[in-house]
């Protein structure tokens, strides 16, 4: 069964972090010109956000075939721009088969074609990804979640998310990027296979998890 939530969250970029500290909400008494006699307190104001923390809204969609992770997947990270498409579509010009959808280059290209650019492929070719790779995923997909622009991971085998729930796909599988906290030390991932797998990872597992593939930033 296909299912469809719309999920909004506050855009939270740009904050400082102050060690970890959030500041609860300030209140004051701010007094009437003299002559009134009269004294008004302003309203509290609302608490600080969290910091360096950021989660674009979106359209979530389950993956309507079994072949179909990649075509949802791109089609969530579209919607973060307010791009409407179908699935079908997006696998069209993806260029899926029954065999799933080739690389992270294909989802590059119809993130372009369809937004009108500014997404690049990243390989990371080697079995586990290096501190150096891992760095850059990082900045790379805050740099994206920053602009407005949904990334696509094609990843392979198991990760464990931050709940301690593995995720495991033997034979590959593509998911959203759709946010990150602690200024990108984790990150919030719209899992097209099952319509409850929203959760997050640490950027550091998710970089493994994408090692021998690619991702869309």
């Amino acid at each position: 069964m296909n299912s469809m939530r719309r999920t909004r969250f506050l855009s939270l970029a740009g904050l400082v972090i102050a060690g970890g500290a959030i500041a609860g909400p300030a209140t004051a008494a701010q007094a009437e010109p003299a002559d009134s006699g009269q004294v008004s307190a302003v309203q509290p104001a609302p608490p600080a956000p969290p910091e360096g923390e950021r989660v674009l809204e979106y359209d979530y969609q389950t993956q309507r075939t079994s072949y179909y992770c990649a075509p949802a997947a791109t089609r969530i990270a579209l919607s973060t721009q307010d791009k409407d498409v179908t699935q079908k579509e997006v696998a069209q010009k993806l260029g899926t088969t029954r065999a799933g959808t080739d690389s992270a280059d294909d989802t590059t290209r119809v993130l372009n074609e369809l937004t009108g650019g500014g997404y690049e492929t990243t390989e990371i070719s080697t079995t586990t990804a290096n501190p150096q790779q891992t760095d850059k995923f990082r900045t790379d997909v805050v740099q994206a979640i920053d602009t407005q622009r949904g990334v696509v991971a094609n990843t392979l085998g198991t990760a464990v998310d931050t709940e301690g729930e593995r995720h495991v796909f033997p034979g590959g599988h593509y998911v959203s990027i759709v946010g990150y906290r602690d200024g990108g030390q984790t990150l919030k991932i719209a899992d097209p296979y099952d319509p409850e797998k929203h959760y997050w990872m640490r950027s550091e597992k998710v970089a493994d998890w994408i090692a021998q593939r690619g991702y869309s930033s």
